[in-house]
């Protein structure tokens, strides 16, 4: 038996996404930039579901620009705040996805950004009376706070952060790639700026995303070389993915409380078994289900002296799951997460993740296999 819990790394395609794909790979192959009737095919497919999504987000359509993903649509957000809105201080975290970290400090070196860090306590929370100290001056500010920590699974509570942002005239983007097709977002009250979504993280394709910018953005020419989205993003649109995405998104959408309800269900089970199972273990994050993302466990696990072989001899086991981003997996550097909230190293971590088609029997067989790897392996 294998099992897959790395579901914050990417999900297995749906298949209904599949075969939303399907007919538009082997059939609507016309440029949707083409006046001809093939071009107006696709065109029409790319704007049906732009609509689509729009009515799931409460937005409208054309605050909805089409990216490769995630890191893309962060990477847009913060530059347009600096090149296009004027900002002139960007305050974040350590502990933010490396597509926002690493480009808030390519920024600061390259325009003068000023990169406020705000402190996180041991789970990764922000202090919101901090936050507001900053933004009493009323600097141009952008605030980047994502929405759930993809590794350890904290909220941020984006309605307060939104709403002090509001306050102080600042703008807000806050990476939602963990949390969109998970959470409810309702943008028309939420009021926040950017947020930016990869459809492989809730079984769409990968390749595919987007960024919302708030029709309040005044945004201009993003990637030159075309006049697709709206002039904003040039280059041929990736129809059969945008598709994907659309088809991923109503689906997440048709069954949220369901899904919730049972992804939930197999964290708080997963939590009890281990706590059960293996003596000393403890979690990293908020585990509460209200200010905890419900398809991310971080665990603390018992210390032992081959820790660096524990994921590996998962694997072996059948079980995959991650030690922290897969963003990072290749790098010999431990996960700044960890080192942001202070845990304590000397112990194993291991992010375990789920998804609506993860099962109850999959997780029993987890923890039977580290189990087995601490009686016999590491021990």
């Amino acid at each position: 038996m294998r099992v897959y819990l790395d579901n914050a790394a990417t999900t297995p395609l749906a298949k209904e996404v599949a075969e939303a794909m399907i007919p538009v790979l082997q059939n609507e192959f016309g440029n949707p930039s083409s006046t001809h009737f093939y071009g107006r095919q696709t065109k029409a497919l790319i704007e049906t579901s732009r609509r689509s999504i729009a009515k799931q987000l409460h937005c409208s359509p054309n605050e909805l620009i089409f990216t490769s993903g995630g890191t893309e649509a962060d990477n847009i957000a913060l530059n347009t705040a600096v090149y296009q809105l004027g900002v002139k201080r960007i305050i974040s975290t350590t502990i933010e996805h490396h597509a926002v970290c690493h480009t808030i400090e390519h920024l600061a070196e390259r325009e003068h950004i000023e990169a406020v860090w705000l402190k996180v306590d041991s789970k990764g929370n922000i202090d919101l009376n901090e936050l507001e100290t900053y933004l009493k001056d009323e600097k141009p500010t952008l605030v980047s706070l994502m929405h759930a920590n993809n590794e350890i699974g904290t909220l941020t509570p984006i309605e307060k952060v939104s709403a002090l942002c509001k306050k102080y005239n600042a703008y807000f983007h806050t990476d939602t790639v963990q949390t969109m097709g998970h959470y409810a977002f309702d943008l028309e009250q939420l009021g926040i700026d950017f947020i930016t979504c990869a459809a492989h993280k809730f079984h769409g394709p990968k390749g595919i995303g987007f960024l919302y910018a708030n029709k309040r953005i005044k945004t201009d020419i993003l990637i030159h070389g075309g006049a697709q989205e709206r002039g904003l993003r040039g280059g041929t649109e990736n129809v059969y993915g945008i598709v994907g995405l659309a088809k991923a998104v109503e689906l997440a959408y048709a069954d949220l409380e369901a899904h919730q309800a049972h992804v939930q269900g197999l964290k708080s089970y997963m939590i009890e078994r281990l706590k059960e199972t293996l003596p000393d273990v403890t979690f990293h994050g908020e585990i509460d289900p209200e200010k905890s993302l419900y398809t991310v466990l971080n665990v603390c696990l018992p210390a032992t002296e081959k820790s660096g072989m524990l994921l590996f001899t998962l694997d072996l086991q059948g079980v995959a799951c991650s030690g922290g981003s897969a963003c990072s997996s290749g790098a010999s550097k431990g996960s700044h997460v960890l080192e942001g909230i202070q845990a304590d190293n000397s112990r194993p971590n291991a992010r375990f993740s789920f998804s609506r088609y993860t099962t109850k029997e999959e997780i029993d067989f987890a923890i039977k296999q580290l189990e087995a790897i601490y009686e016999k392996v590491l021990v």
